[in-house]
């Protein structure tokens, strides 16, 4: 049983059999974190994995389908963190993954420079606009905004947190990609691999995903572009089989 709680509801995870809590007005996973936790690479059968901007856990959760390593959550909104709590509990990883709540930005201090093999991030997309176009539903306003954590402060954390040799991979929109360059450079982390989502062929990109090397040497990768939906508007069967198991 799991206790859900206002317009919570239980989702499935298809591919992994997972279930997970989501929320249409606090929280709810998009495709994009699907894409990371599929992007990134994991080792299978050991490491100590973090996942920064964790939401409702939905990264961890898809994680623990491809590597049996130690994974942590760190999340600072306590409403998202106690959905994602409740998700690990209700399937039974609890001897695996774990959540913090806090701020990304006091987690080298709390969990030790250096300490992760791999860190995953799907950092708030948008720069904070002015206060009357700012989202009045706090929780998505937060999860949407850099109001409390900016791309900045997310790749300075990564950095801190993870060893020497290890991979930090990111999800972002195209339009931030030379910010993200530019700020892992500054922090010690060297890109490696570049992949961009298309929502079809012939659009623009509307979702990047990179991944970086601390004190890596400079070899950039751009991988084979991935297209979301086909001429009749359904999901590829590359997303499919993301999503699916197809």
């Amino acid at each position: 049983m799991v206790n859900l709680k206002e317009d919570e509801r239980l989702d499935y995870l298809l591919a992994e059999n997972l279930r997970i809590i989501q929320s249409p007005s606090v929280f709810a996973f998009s495709l994009d974190a699907v894409l990371l936790a599929r992007f990134v690479y994991v080792p299978i059968q050991k490491g100590n994995l973090l996942d920064l901007c964790s939401g409702n856990g939905v990264i961890p959760l898809f994680l623990s389908a491809r590597t049996k390593g130690q994974i942590t959550g760190v999340e600072i909104q306590e409403r998202l963190y106690d959905m994602a709590v409740r998700s690990i509990a209700y399937n039974g990883l609890e001897n695996r993954l774990q959540m913090v709540h806090g701020d990304i930005k006091e987690m080298a201090k709390r969990l030790g420079y250096g300490k992760f093999d791999v860190i995953t991030c799907n950092p708030p997309y948008f720069t904070t606009p002015k206060a009357g176009e700012i989202n009045p539903n706090e929780h998505l306003a937060i999860a949407r905004h850099e109001i409390l954590c900016t791309l900045e402060d997310a790749i300075k954390a990564s950095s801190d947190l993870v060893r020497q040799g290890g991979k930090v991979a990111f999800v972002h929109r195209p339009g931030r990609l030379i910010d993200l360059i530019t700020l892992m450079r500054k922090y010690r982390l060297e890109p490696k691999r570049i992949q961009f989502v298309y929502p079809k062929i012939g659009k623009e990109a509307n979702t990047l995903l990179v991944e970086a090397i601390k004190d890596g040497s400079p070899d950039l990768k751009i991988l084979p572009p991935i297209i979301v939906y086909d001429e009749n508007d359904e999901y590829t069967q590359e997303i499919r089989a993301i999503l699916y198991g197809e």
